[in-house]
């Protein structure tokens, strides 16, 4: 990779990584301009290094966008995605009536609010809304089945690892409501502008990687929890072994998201 890079001649290298592996790339890249974080642990060869701050309550893309000032301005652009024509052909046959899409999952067991807890949601949703789509990947087929079957309600429908990528972005843009973890569809639901209501457990928006969407809700437990956050990704269990961060928000919270 730095053999590629070095070989393109760039001008300037902006990297928004923190970790050495691209900090190496951009001192050897041979650019004049090398800008990035100061926490990268290269930023000692960076001919200008930014200071990324998590305390901040600056959204990453604001910590980003000041990687660039100096090229462009303060002014951030909000991600975006493009799903093609065919990405959009593919889900049509899935908005049927008024529907929402549930990602119940995450790659950390504490920024997952429990499947029980999914369950006793999705069985309160109102009749008006005529289909409630599971998303997720091949991974997330068994639990989205497991809260399909414990709904035991037929306007209930598990798509993970049925859709790609930008098939389950398309799906999320014309949902009435898509509700997420703090975790990848809800990055996915901002990049669509798609309504969303991100449920935060363990982590919290303050760290800057909040929805951005329009038509955004952020819901987090309403008790004063001295252990939370107990980290920026999340665990794999809860560390004080009671995970109140999650069990305590009530599912009357997400759904008054939908008024």
């Amino acid at each position: 990779m730095i053999s590629i890079v070095r070989n393109k001649k760039y001008d300037s290298i902006i990297n928004i990584h923190r970790f050495a592996s691209s900090g190496m790339i951009t001192a050897l890249s041979g650019a004049r301009n090398k800008i990035g974080f100061k926490k990268n642990p290269w930023a000692f060869v960076f001919t200008r290094a930014i200071q990324h701050d998590l305390n901040a309550k600056l959204h990453e893309i604001d910590r980003n966008q000041s990687l660039i000032e100096s090229i462009t301005d303060k002014h951030r652009e909000l991600p975006k995605l493009y799903p093609s024509k065919t990405n959009f052909d593919t889900v049509s046959k899935f908005k049927l009536g008024t529907y929402i899409c549930v990602a119940p999952t995450s790659v950390w067991f504490t920024k997952q609010y429990p499947a029980n807890q999914w369950v006793e949601f999705v069985k309160s949703v109102p009749m008006y809304y005529s289909r409630i789509y599971l998303l997720g990947a091949s991974t997330d087929k068994d639990v989205c089945e497991s809260i399909r079957d414990a709904t035991a309600n037929d306007r209930v429908y598990n798509l993970a690892g049925q859709l790609n990528f930008l098939e389950s972005a398309a799906l999320m843009k014309d949902a009435t409501m898509n509700y997420v973890n703090d975790s990848a569809p809800m990055h996915l639901a901002s990049a669509m502008n798609a309504p969303v209501t991100a449920i935060f457990c363990s982590t919290v928006p303050a760290f800057g990687f909040g929805p951005l969407s329009n038509k955004s809700v952020v819901i987090e437990s309403k008790e004063k929890l001295t252990c939370r956050p107990c980290g920026l990704h999340g665990y794999r269990a809860c560390p004080q072994k009671h995970f109140k961060c999650a069990t305590t928000i009530e599912s009357d919270a997400l759904l008054a998201s939908l008024q």
